[in-house]
């Protein structure tokens, strides 16, 4: 999974302006257990849904919809948006239901249980107005005539015992909207108004999402692999072919820059573009499957920049092609849906994905070695605002539980930054041949889709592979709570992590954001905290966590700060400035002029006396 930040999605605001199904427990019939779902007949913004699941043995039997689900590392309570579950018996009467929580029923009599029958409604209509709004693209949507995005663990549920059964969806979809996915048809031949699909087993449903929507597609070949590019634009302001080129290019780099690892020969990317109205998801960012990502992106971004977005969030989700799609744990093989253990290994999952994801683009070529060096001093600064001292094997396991989950954006800051301490290692270590993309390719020869370690034995595997400096690394810096020194492993390659004064914007610097918005407090708009502020901010008395109440007398929201900001690049260095902010619960005023703001930031810089053997490992560590 890749969220885009809250910050990011304030500069996005600014632009506008100017991841196995747990072992069966029973025998089940050998008939596909089949979901019917109508997105033709929707009423009150609902999809009628359907689950037949064949002949019961058992007296009593639970059904449940997914509590969370692989790749979000958070409780979505998917159950939650299922409304009038019945149980009917094969003489169309319906049998008594008890509804146990949020995400489970059940049904008594289960021998006589023909099917259920439930409504679902859509999760994008209400996420401006809940606190605890599933991430978007693990979201649904419910737009009649227009467009459907089945994530189908939010749709089709499973019975106690029953999720290595094959399945078969049939679904009932207006004559005008195509679908696109990874799940095969159940045959060949399409018959008008529906399309049916076939799956081996419960996971392999909620692996494969559907995107429903007129047609909007384009197909590419890279290296063996059929990508398949879906874009709903509901103003019609992108088509696939315009984002076709960049995306063949981005694909074309990562694939050569895995080289023969081969997760898929097809990945779908389902891509919905919002309008950002009150009923439209604002959660940006991407969830990977196994084949296939669902990615939502604002619809007003100009083409540069949601270019730019794709490239990265896409990238990130391809990676999970290796892990965890393909090098994972138990906890992912046989994930519980509704009582999940958690693996320790995020440092890997997300980690590697997101290093990856940026080093893939300096190996390839497309960014060049300042940006790739800008991009990791940024998540050295970025990761500060998390607490570095946590153990991320402790944080990883517990990342449902606070104060654990606070800390999971923390997985593509430190998650990343771990990765690249480790590559340097592995690199000095080897002479250059060795490093974390070795590493992967060979987990990924010994394990597999289907083959997956047990947790703990990971780290002792991976130092058998490798050598005894990597046992310490691990135990100091991923099991244990001692934050990284960057700089000793920079300098293994003649770099040097150091501070240098910068001229800086009032309230951004460069694309990055001085300030936030607290979604979950009305929008609020407040200074980041664990982050250095520019000398503005500091003259004027602000601190990390001050809500910004009135500049100049203007209530500050998200929408009124735009204009500001745009404003404050005229701004002359004798202009006085008036703020009012919230702190720790006391509003106070503070007065200054703006001057001429100024920023001490970190660098990555080439050392003063760098050796030729320095030079060739960081040549291995960006090119090899």
């Amino acid at each position: 999974m890749k969220r885009l930040s809250v910050y990011y999605l304030l500069l996005l605001c600014l632009i506008l302006s100017g991841c196995g199904a747990s072992k069966s427990l029973n025998t089940a019939s050998s008939s596909p257990v089949i979901a019917t779902l109508d997105l033709v007949n929707v009423e009150d913004d609902k999809v009628s849904v359907t689950v037949d699941p064949g002949a019961f043995s058992t007296d009593a039997v639970t059904f449940y919809i997914p509590k969370t689900v692989p790749g979000t590392y958070s409780v979505d309570n998917y159950g939650q948006y299922v409304e009038m579950l019945k149980a009917i018996d094969y003489k169309g009467n319906e049998i008594p239901v008890t509804r146990v929580d949020e995400n489970s029923w059940s049904i008594a009599g289960a021998k006589e249980l023909d099917k259920v029958v439930y409504f679902v409604n859509d999760t994008y209509d209400t996420e401006s107005e809940r606190d605890d709004a599933v991430f978007s693209p693990a979201g649904t949507n419910i737009d009649k005539g227009n467009t459907y995005m089945l994530n189908l663990h939010g749709f089709v549920g499973y019975f106690d015992g029953y999720k290595e059964v094959p399945y078969e969806l049939s679904i009932a979809v207006p004559g005008d909207l195509v679908a696109t996915t990874s799940l095969k048809r159940a045959r060949q031949e399409k018959i008008a108004g529906k399309d049916v699909f076939k799956a081996d087993r419960y996971f392999e449903v909620i692996d494969n999402p559907i995107m429903y929507a007129k047609p909007n597609n384009i197909s590419f070949e890279v290296q063996g692999i059929t990508v398949n590019l879906a874009v709903y634009s509901p103003n019609g302001v992108y088509d696939a072919v315009a984002l076709e080129d960049r995306m063949k290019e981005m694909m074309g780099a990562q694939k050569a820059f895995l080289g023969p690892i081969d997760g898929t020969k097809e990945y779908n990317i389902l891509l919905h573009l919002s309008p950002m109205g009150p009923t439209d998801p604002n959660g940006f960012g991407a969830l990977e499957h196994h084949t296939s990502t669902v990615v939502v992106l604002p619809e007003q971004m100009p083409k540069e920049n949601l270019e730019q977005a794709m490239v990265d969030v896409v990238s990130h989700e391809f990676f999970h092609i290796v892990t965890p799609l393909n090098v994972h744990s138990e906890e992912i093989q046989f994930f519980d849906f509704n009582a999940p253990e958690m693996s320790k290994h995020l440092w890997m999952y997300e980690g590697t994905t997101e290093y990856f994801a940026n080093l893939f683009q300096i190996n390839q070529g497309l960014i060049d070695e300042d940006e790739f060096y800008q991009r990791m001093v940024d998540k050295i600064s970025n990761s500060r605002a998390y607490d570095d001292a946590m153990s991320f094997t402790v944080m990883s396991e517990n990342i449902l539980e606070s104060p654990y989950k606070e800390n999971y954006a923390n997985v593509y800051e430190k998650g990343a930054l771990i990765n690249m301490s480790l590559d340097l290692l592995l690199r000095e270590l080897s002479g250059g041949e060795k490093g974390v993309l070795w590493l992967m390719k060979s987990l990924s020869g010994k394990y597999g889709n289907n083959t997956p370690f047990k947790d703990d034995s990971l780290i002792g595997e991976i130092v058998a592979m490798t050598y005894p400096e990597v046992g310490e690394f691990f135990e100091k810096y991923v099991t244990g709570d001692t934050p990284i020194a960057y700089e000793d492993f920079l300098a293994k390659v003649g770099l040097t992590l150091t501070s240098v004064k910068e001229e800086s914007g009032y309230f951004l610097r460069g694309q990055i954001p001085y300030i936030d918005v607290d979604q979950q407090n009305d929008n609020a708009i407040f200074v980041r905290k664990g982050i250095t502020l520019n000398s503005f901010m500091k003259d004027l008395g602000l601190q990390g966590g001050d809500v910004i109440d009135e500049i100049n007398g203007v209530a500050i929201s998200l929408e009124s700060i735009r204009p500001i900001i745009g404003e404050s690049f005229g701004w002359d260095a004798d202009k006085e400035i008036t703020m009012t902010i919230t702190r720790d619960g006391q509003q106070l005023q503070l007065k200054g002029v703006a001057g001429t703001p100024t920023v001490m930031v970190e660098k990555i810089m080439a050392s003063g006396d760098v050796t030729a053997e320095e030079l060739a490992l960081r040549e291995a560590w960006l090119k090899g």
